[in-house]
C-alpha cells in the first residue's frame, strides 16, 4: 500500500494579512517532510471562491514550489478542474510542472463542484459531466501529438503544437475524481485512476475495488488513447498520536472538513466575505455527526491505525491519502502525526507492496478472476450525510429541467 497526503488548504476565520502566507509556507514544509520520511505522494486539489474551506485555486503554482523542495515524492493534480480551465492552458502547465519536477505529476481530472464554482466561468452544472469528458478528449493527445485540433460541443480550435510536451511519456498518470462514488465504476471503464473517500467499511472497499478492476477489463471505455492507470486511492481523515485520547483531542480539523462539505449541502455558499463557518462549527461539535466522522477516519494511536489499514489492505486499496491539513489543525501537531506514522505504521504496509503488485498483475493477466460483487448496498462514503447529495449526471439534467419547468 502507498501512503500520500491531502492538501484543501483550508483556512477557517479569523484571518489576518499573513494567514495565507503562513499557510502555504508551512504546506511546503510539510511536504518537504513527507518527503524526507517516505511518503509516496502529495495531492493538491483546486477549488474556487470557496472562503475558509479551500484557498487553493492555483495548484500548479504550489506543486510548483513544492517540486524545487522535494527529491522524489510524486506531485499529484488531485484534480484540475477540466470545466473551469481552457484546454491548452491545462495541457500547458501539467507538462510544465512535470518537466521542473523531473517527471514526478499525477494527473488528476474532476468536474468541480456546483454553482458556486462553476457560474462565474460561464458553465452550467447540468454540462459539468458532458464538458469533463469532451475536454479529456481535447486535451489529452496535446501531450504527444505535434499538430492537434478539436472540434465539439464546447471546445472548438484549429491546428497547433501544445508545447512544452512533458517528461513522462506518453504523459503522466490518468486520475479521475470520484466524489460521487459511483465514479468509480466509471472509472475502470475510462481506464483511469479512481480518486475518492474512506469507505464506510472494508466490505465496501473490497466491493468497489472488485467492480473497478471488473469495468476496466471486461467494460473498457476509454475517452481517447491513453495508458491505463489501474488504482484506486481513497483519501481519510488522518490524525496519529501516541493515544487514541490524543488523536482525537487533535483531530477537530477532519470533523471541520466533514462540517463544511454538510453546511455547503444543506445552506450553499454564503455571500462573498460574509462566512464564518469556524464559528457555525462550534454548535455541531459534539453531535452524533462529529462522533461519526471520527470512527471514520484514521485517527489513533499507531496500533490502531494499523488495524484499521490492514483491513484495507486486505480490500485490496492501492493508496491511502491521509488528509491532515484541515480546520485549524496546526503546523507542529501535522508533522509530529506524519512522523509518527511513518515510524510506527508505514513501514509495515510499504514492505507489503510488492506482494500487491504481483497481485495486481496477476488480476491484469486474468490470472485471477474477481467475484462480481453488489455495490448497490454500498452506495455512499463515509462523508455523505443527508447534506451532502450526489447525483449521477442524468439525475443533474433532470433536476434541473424541472426546476427550468416550474420557473416557465
Amino acid at each position: 500500500m502507498k501512503f500520500g497526503i491531502f492538501y484543501e488548504h483550508q483556512l477557517p476565520r479569523p484571518w489576518d494579512p499573513m494567514s495565507e502566507y503562513q499557510l502555504l509556507q508551512d504546506s511546503l514544509a510539510q511536504i518537504e517532510l513527507a518527503d524526507r520520511l517516505g511518503y509516496d505522494y502529495a495531492w493538491e486539489v483546486e477549488h474556487h471562491f470557496l472562503e475558509e474551506y479551500s484557498h487553493s485555486s492555483a495548484p500548479e503554482v504550489f506543486l510548483g514550489a513544492a517540486s524545487q523542495r522535494t527529491k522524489r515524492i510524486r506531485l499529484g493534480h488531485g484534480v484540475v478542474q477540466l470545466t473551469t480551465n481552457q484546454p491548452h492552458r491545462v495541457a500547458e502547465r501539467v507538462a510544465t510542472l512535470d518537466l521542473v519536477s523531473g517527471g514526478r505529476v499525477d494527473l488528476g481530472m474532476g468536474e468541480a463542484a456546483g454553482p458556486a464554482e462553476l457560474h462565474p466561468f460561464n458553465v452550467k452544472v447540468r454540462d459539468k459531466r458532458d464538458r469533463w469528458e469532451e475536454a479529456v478528449k481535447a486535451i489529452i493527445p496535446m501531450f504527444t501529438k505535434e499538430s492537434w485540433e478539436f472540434h465539439g460541443r464546447y471546445y472548438d480550435f484549429g491546428a497547433r503544437n501544445v508545447i512544452p510536451k512533458p517528461f513522462q511519456k506518453p504523459h503522466p498518470p490518468l486520475w479521475v475524481a470520484c466524489s460521487n462514488i459511483q465514479t468509480i465504476g466509471k472509472a475502470g471503464e475510462w481506464g483511469m485512476g479512481a480518486l475518492g473517500f474512506t469507505f464506510v467499511t472494508p466490505e465496501a472497499a473490497r466491493a468497489w475495488v472488485h467492480k473497478y478492476y471488473n469495468n476496466l477489463l471486461n467494460n473498457p471505455q476509454k475517452l481517447t488513447d491513453y495508458p491505463s492507470n489501474p488504482n484506486v486511492a481513497m483519501v481519510s481523515g488522518f490524525m496519529c498520536a501516541p493515544t487514541d485520547a490524543e488523536a482525537e483531542a487533535k483531530a477537530a480539523g477532519w470533523t471541520f472538513f466533514i462540517f463544511a462539505l454538510s453546511y455547503y449541502g444543506r445552506k450553499g455558499v454564503d455571500a462573498p466575505g460574509t462566512s464564518d463557518l469556524w464559528k457555525e462549527y462550534q454548535s455541531w461539535k459534539g453531535g452524533p455527526e462529529e462522533k461519526k466522522a471520527l470512527e471514520s477516519g484514521l485517527i489513533g494511536s499507531p496500533a490502531t491505525i494499523a488495524s484499521k489499514l490492514r483491513q484495507f489492505q486486505q480490500s485490496r486499496v492501492d493508496q491511502v491519502i491521509l488528509l491532515n491539513q484541515a480546520g485549524k489543525t496546526s503546523h507542529q501537531d501535522i508533522c509530529d502525526s506524519l512522523e509518527l506514522f511513518a515510524k510506527e505504521v508505514m513501514p509495515e504496509f510499504h514492505a507489503a507492496e510488492a506482494e500487491h503488485a504481483a497481485w495486481k498483475r496477476r488480476v491484469l493477466d486474468r490470472e485471477i478472476v474477481l467475484e462480481d460483487l453488489d455495490v448497490g448496498k454500498y452506495d455512499i462514503y463515509s462523508h455523505q450525510n443527508e447534506h451532502i447529495v450526489r447525483l449521477t449526471p442524468e439525475q443533474l439534467k433532470a433536476k434541473m429541467a424541472e426546476k427550468e419547468a416550474k420557473r416557465a
